[in-house]
């Protein structure tokens, strides 16, 4: 297996680095020792085996006797590219054709084509960047908000794993004064107390709690905040998504029990994804569909990261809302109450709401009036604000179960010196 691998990594690989299908411009690069010895076989008007490192080359590429485009080569030397190996880049028209016949080209040369992923694996074999920064060059291509982008940024710089490599100082200094205490354990000599030994441990598990709890948020950057709008058949569950997506996405209707199943889809609000989840009314019902729709309705509930509750002003008493909101508090999810149909009713039914429900926000998605306060108190609930003045955020499940598991071992250690005091 490891025989394999090395044989692999001696490999020269080829790839598309651009999205396929037809544009303007497509890049193909290549990565490994024969990198620029293959393209200088196809590449007739300049000796590349001599060219410096950062540099540009226009020419064509050539089969045989058939020139298949004019072209620009991007040369980097080893150990300065991005995977720490010769790496040229080949930016030719966007025409599939030229793309196949150029790929089929150089796999004739020598190439081979490069696995999911394989251009960042080298990078992180070769030393030019940490696990942390290999696993966020992913999420920088997947980001979809100004956060996410930002985020993800960050860790490719390092900074996630500037903060580790500063808290594994700290506890290699702990070892270090646990073992002198050990090997001179019976010379009267204390290298550290036990009350330092226990600030110190406190103060790690302080900058550890602190970035597993930045998870919390950071999974709202990364996959966006799951929002279900709940309520009662006829609320207006459907017009309100289709307002705020800004499309008709959902079947309105005035029959009731329209919407079956789940309909969901994502906007961005000011940096953060929310993730818009229609669900089926809620009441108790004898069609076997329904039942089935108010069920997975249920069940998105007790998943969700916000609840928008939406009920009809017009026709819903506030003894149903009462007894709706305290359905909604044994869920334990941050419920946005909120009353449709503005339109329908007179300035003293919505002070009638104002006054038995203070944090009600009054709103008609028929007209879309209400939808910049709604969505402002979407944002205060993520608290956008904390989001983007955090230093470091955990957006990865893996990083996050790892410092959960040094965070009880440390617990431990703390548990250990109190019984020893």
């Amino acid at each position: 297996m490891l025989a394999s691998h090395l044989s692999e990594k001696e490999d020269t690989i080829l790839a598309l680095a651009t999205a396929q299908g037809v544009g303007a411009i497509a890049v193909l690069r290549l990565s490994g020792p024969k990198a620029i010895s293959i393209v200088n076989q196809v590449f007739p008007r300049k000796d590349l085996s001599h060219a410096k490192g950062y540099t540009l080359h226009f020419g064509v590429i050539q089969d045989s006797e058939k020139v298949l485009d004019e072209v620009i080569l991007s040369l980097y030397r080893a150990p300065r590219s991005f995977t720490g190996e010769d790496v040229v880049e080949i930016s030719t028209h966007g025409s599939p054709y030229i793309i196949r016949e150029m790929i089929r080209l150089l796999l004739e040369k020598g190439a081979r084509l490069a696995k999911p992923g394989e251009f960042t694996q080298r990078a992180f074999l070769n030393g030019r960047m940490d696990l942390a920064q290999a696993e966020a060059v992913a999420d920088l291509i997947a980001a979809d908000s100004a956060l996410a982008h930002k985020a993800a940024l960050k860790q490719m710089r390092g900074g996630f794993s500037q903060e580790i490599s500063q808290l594994r100082e700290r506890l290699i200094h702990f070892a270090s004064l646990i073992e002198l205490e050990l090997d001179f354990g019976e010379e009267d000599v204390e290298f550290a107390s036990r009350e330092d030994l226990k600030i110190l441990i406190e103060e790690l598990l302080r900058s550890i709690r602190s970035l597993a709890g930045s998870f919390a948020l950071g999974n709202v950057i990364k996959n966006g905040v799951a929002t279900v709008i709940a309520g009662k058949p006829n609320a207006g569950k459907s017009t309100l998504l289709n307002a705020l997506l800004n499309e008709e996405k959902a079947i309105v209707s005035e029959i009731a029990g329209t919407t079956r199943d789940v309909i969901e889809d994502a906007i961005n609000i000011e940096g953060i994804t929310f993730r818009f989840i229609d669900t089926a009314g809620l009441r108790e019902t004898t069609d076997t569909i329904e039942a089935i729709g108010v069920a997975r309705t249920r069940t998105k509930m007790k998943e969700a990261a916000i609840i928008i509750y939406l009920f009809d002003a017009a026709k819903e008493s506030i003894a149903d809302v009462e007894q709706s909101l305290q359905e909604l508090q044994a869920l334990h999810v941050p419920v946005l109450l909120t009353a449709n149909k503005q339109d329908l009713i007179s300035p003293e039914i919505a002070q009638k709401w104002k006054t038995h429900f203070p944090e009600v926000l009054i709103l008609s998605a028929s007209d879309k009036e209400g939808l910049y306060e709604l969505q402002t108190r979407l944002l205060h609930e993520v608290d956008q604000g904390n989001i983007a003045a955090q230093d470091t955020i955990v957006t990865n499940e893996r990083h996050y179960r790892q410092l959960k598991q040094t965070e009880e071992s440390l617990v431990k250690v703390i548990a250990g010196i109190d019984y020893s005091i």
